[in-house]
């Protein structure tokens, strides 16, 4: 156990004087933290209308060659809104938003906050079955779609249930100043508000604590994608407890966010961050590791937003020396892994990460408020890091059946106090709420949200994120369900069973997807790419194995079910492996046979993930 897996007392008294003169901040967002009033106004839409007064002149987004100044932008929500309204959009209905990163995005998700309609974020990268899933899970009555996701959305729209009068479009282009026509089928959301109002909708005053604001889908572990309800009262959290109170930008603060914005980093995080600052977002498609650094030049971005794939990707390029030529200060984000943390502040020039730990559905966060490396802060929330059992992905219990809290250090399960102040909302799906919640945890009575991640205890209410448990894990910034990629590969006719999991490479972040496949074919007849071409067709490229294992005999555990640890273990080690094993190379349109020199050259780097 190295000095970096604790903090002692000597460090945080070291720490207090950086935050004395931020105590009015601190203050004032732990009052808006802290807000258990249910008659309470709040809300997203409040939020932002506060920034608009207090900034109505200042750039709220900067896009390619666009500049969008926080009155601007509140006019055209204004107009969405007051549309929505007027077709017959109420407080609690949903709304499919399906819009890449771009002003129109922001523009739709403010709209729909300001009249309690609820947005749900969908993945730009769905298609086929899951996107389908995903559409019909929350029952939208209306849909507003970007040109750029149309075609994805097209192929699955007649098994949709909204109807045709409620498929909105916005074009590809600035639609704020450039006239277009929609598809056939499609309304023009941009002729449709011209002639609506641009005043704020008195609606917005009518939002409270525990109405929902978005549905953030998470990839769930019983099978295809879970949408999980992130209420107002969640955002203001975010918003008091991390914008005011920990990251602070102001006015003249430009934040650039390559993340989408249909994940709660960039949708909580750093749009919070903005808000609360009356600052400048910085909007990108996509990340670009080749365009990063230019971009934050260019822009005269101060701060950026990351998760942990993105730092891995920065860290390793070769350096460039315009590299540590930016006004970047602080960076906020999450999955900053430990082992490359100093490195990345070092070789960048970075003063201050803000990283912060909150699942889409959980009910606690932590924020590094006091900028100590190698962790994601504290937690002013009750919560607990209980023994954790990884053979059998469950958490240990003493004699008495009580789950056991883990010494300083030590490293075990993530769970959260559910009580009145501090609610778990959950998801669309009752029984998988209900299956995420512990009871009877350290006394009887109580009720305890399951996180589903690993955190090692750091001590004063500090912790370290190590990994995630059970049938999820992370790949390129995005949950893996493994249940959902089983269920997909089942599906074809020469495979009669799949176990998905996620194994280490060397030196990347994340896990890579292998599936251990038992197939109706001879392996020398199996059709490696046509099975490429039919997973590409039905989920995204981060879904897809890297690694497929050809079994010949499957161990379960004794209620039937699939023993993943051992294969875990295994990983693509040809040298740990009984059966063959096939590799999806990068860039490549199919699978070839993985041998010991394509699996040094794997392990040294030279194909890179």
């Amino acid at each position: 156990m190295s000095e970096a897996d604790v903090i002692s007392a000597t460090q945080i008294i070291k720490k207090l004087p950086t935050i004395i003169g931020h105590i009015p901040h601190i203050l004032k967002g732990m009052r808006i933290t802290n807000n258990t009033d249910k008659k309470k106004m709040v809300g997203l839409g409040l939020c932002f209308e506060e920034a608009v007064k207090k900034n109505p002149q200042g750039i709220a987004i900067l896009y390619q060659d666009r500049s969008i100044q926080y009155k601007a932008l509140n006019q055209w929500s204004n107009q969405i809104a007051h549309f929505l309204s007027a077709k017959g959009i109420k407080k609690g209905d949903c709304v499919a938003v399906l819009i890449e990163n771009r002003p129109e995005l922001l523009a739709t998700v403010y709209a729909c906050a300001k009249i309690g309609a609820v947005s749900a974020m969908l993945n730009t990268s769905q298609k086929g079955r899951v996107l389908t899933h995903s559409v019909n899970l929350v029952n939208p009555k209306l849909i507003i779609a970007g040109e750029e996701c149309i075609s994805n959305y097209d192929d699955v729209r007649h098994n949709t249930h909204i109807e045709d009068v409620n498929h909105l479009y916005l074009a590809d282009l600035d639609t704020l100043k450039i006239s277009y026509e929609a598809p056939r089928g499609w309304q023009n959301l941009s002729q449709e508000i011209s002639t609506h109002s641009k005043v704020n909708p008195l609606n917005t005053k009518n939002i409270f604590r525990d109405d929902p604001c978005f549905y953030l889908y998470t990839s769930g572990t019983t099978g295809l994608p879970k949408a999980v309800v992130f209420n107002h009262g969640r955002f203001m959290k975010i918003y008091g407890a991390f914008g005011i109170t920990a990251v602070r930008l102001k006015k003249n603060d430009r934040m650039y966010v390559p993340l989408p914005f249909y994940h709660a980093t960039a949708l909580g995080g750093c749009l919070s961050s903005v808000i609360a600052g009356n600052a400048t977002l910085i909007l990108t498609r996509k990340f670009s590791v080749t365009n990063f650094w230019k971009d934050i030049k260019a822009y005269g971005a101060t701060s950026f937003g990351y998760v942990g794939e993105l730092c891995r990707y920065l860290v390793e390029q070769p350096m460039r020396e315009n590299e540590r030529d930016h006004k970047v200060r602080i960076i906020v984000g999450n999955g900053l892994r430990p082992s490359i943390w100093k490195k990345f502040k070092n070789r960048f020039n970075i003063k201050k990460v803000m990283e912060f730990y909150g699942s889409s559905e959980g009910n606690i966060g932590f924020t590094n408020l006091l900028n100590f490396d190698q962790t994601v802060g504290m937690c002013p929330l009750p919560y607990a890091i209980v023994k954790y059992d990884k053979e059998t992905d469950s958490p240990l219990k003493n004699e008495k059946g009580q789950l056991v809290k883990v010494p300083k250090g030590e490293v075990g399960l993530l769970i959260g106090c559910i009580t009145d102040e501090n609610p778990f909302h959950g998801y669309t799906d009752a029984a998988k709420t209900r299956s995420t919640i512990l009871e009877n945890v350290f006394e009887k009575g109580d009720k305890w949200f399951n996180s589903g991640d690993i955190m090692r205890n750091m001590g004063y209410r500090h912790a370290q994120f190590i990994d995630r448990t059970g049938d999820t894990f992370r790949w390129k910034g995005e949950n893996v369900s493994t249940t959902e990629v089983e269920m997909l590969l089942e599906e074809m006719k020469e495979i009669r069973e799949a176990i998905v999991y996620g194994v280490e490479i060397p030196n990347t972040e994340g896990r890579a997807g292998m599936a251990s496949i038992g197939i109706s074919v001879a392996e020398n007849t199996l059709d490696f790419k046509g099975l490429l071409n039919k997973l590409q067709e039905n989920m995204p490229d981060y879904a897809i194995p890297v690694f497929l294992s050809i079994n010949k005999q499957v161990e379960l555990t004794q209620t039937f079910k699939h023993l993943k640890a051992p294969l875990k273990e295994q990983g693509f080690d040809l040298q740990r492996n009984q059966n063959s094993v096939y590799v999806r190379l990068p860039k490549s349109d199919g699978y070839v046979k993985l041998t010991e020199s394509i699996q040094e050259k794997i392990e040294r780097g030279e194909y890179r993930y």
